[in-house]
């Protein structure tokens, strides 16, 4: 290859290199590369990093909440690497009009989703919070108030997007309410046995673990209490899914807070026994049972 010819195959060469990809030169879009690349590896670096940084913080502390708190938010610090290389990336790149609104649009979005996402897993941790309200609330309580907040954040996080991307959150909400109003009408079931599932936990009247029996219904041990059933696990180890209407419906006896309980026992003796061997018979039985810690004296029955 002479010198001319060279000389026209460089110049070819940089022509394609300053024209590159839509109007992006190729030394701007592989710097824009490398620079996502290396973040993109820097994550698991970045996030030891961070959540050693958080854990020597929490570490000066008595409680061990913000040390969940730390675990459970482990995923979205992972996912920060990403979010800066790709804000780099945009800042990098000659991005304008279109191009440029769609880059920032995108890192916004990016910064609520990591930040929202962050809220949901730390929900997790702030239900140990509320275990020390066990004496207001119930631990089936505490359960609905953790969903609730997670489905909440969840909630906030998608209408943030949405607020971003310019979609007005309002007529969609106002729509989805004349959307619900029919819903409602072939959902009544279900909202009644929600209203009912929320009276049944604020009335306290069992909780997991009671033996209960429902008039009717089904007699065992309370497994567990959702929004909509309830389920009962009978003495043959049947589960029973029982609708919380029913439950606030129907009498609901709970064996498991009888203050006391009485028993029948049936003593076979023979027919010879004598009025002195019934006598000693009745006697010894008194006297263990009246020894008995365990056994309610008469005046208290």
């Amino acid at each position: 290859m002479d010198g001319e010819r060279f000389r026209q195959f460089w110049a070819l060469v940089l022509d394609v290199w300053e024209k590159g990809v839509a109007g992006v030169d190729v030394g701007t879009l592989v710097i824009a590369l490398a620079v996502f690349l290396f973040f993109y590896a820097l994550r698991g670096l970045f996030t030891r990093f961070v959540l050693s940084a958080l854990r020597r913080a929490v570490a000066r502390t008595r409680t061990g909440i913000d040390d969940e708190i730390v675990d459970a938010v482990s995923e979205p610090v992972r996912f920060v690497p990403i979010v800066i290389g790709l804000f780099l990336v945009s800042t990098i790149l000659p991005l304008e009009g279109v191009a440029g609104d769609f880059a920032a649009k995108l890192n916004r979005s990016l910064v609520a989703f990591v930040i929202f996402w962050a809220l949901v897993r730390a929900t997790a941790p702030f239900g140990r919070i509320l275990d020390n309200l066990e004496g207001v609330l119930t631990r089936p309580m505490i359960d609905w108030i953790v969903k609730i907040a997670r489905v909440a954040f969840v909630g906030l996080g998608a209408a943030a997007i949405l607020e971003i991307w310019g979609i007005a959150v309002g007529p969609i909400i106002a729509g989805l309410g004349l959307f619900g109003v029919a819903i409602a009408l072939g959902a009544q079931d279900l909202f009644k046995n929600l209203i009912a599932g929320l009276f049944v936990l604020g009335e306290r009247r069992f909780e997991p673990g009671d033996w209960i029996l429902v008039d009717g219904v089904v007699e065992g041990t309370v497994e567990s209490i959702g929004f909509r059933t309830t389920t009962v696990r009978r003495f043959d180890k049947a589960p029973v899914y029982v609708p919380n209407s029913q439950l606030a419906d129907r009498a609901v006896t709970n064996f498991s807070r009888m203050t006391f309980r009485r028993i029948y026992w049936m003593l076979g003796l023979e027919y010879g026994s004598s009025i002195a061997q019934l006598r000693e018979v009745r006697d010894r039985i008194e006297a263990l049972l009246k020894g008995d810690p365990a056994i309610v004296q008469p005046p208290e029955a």
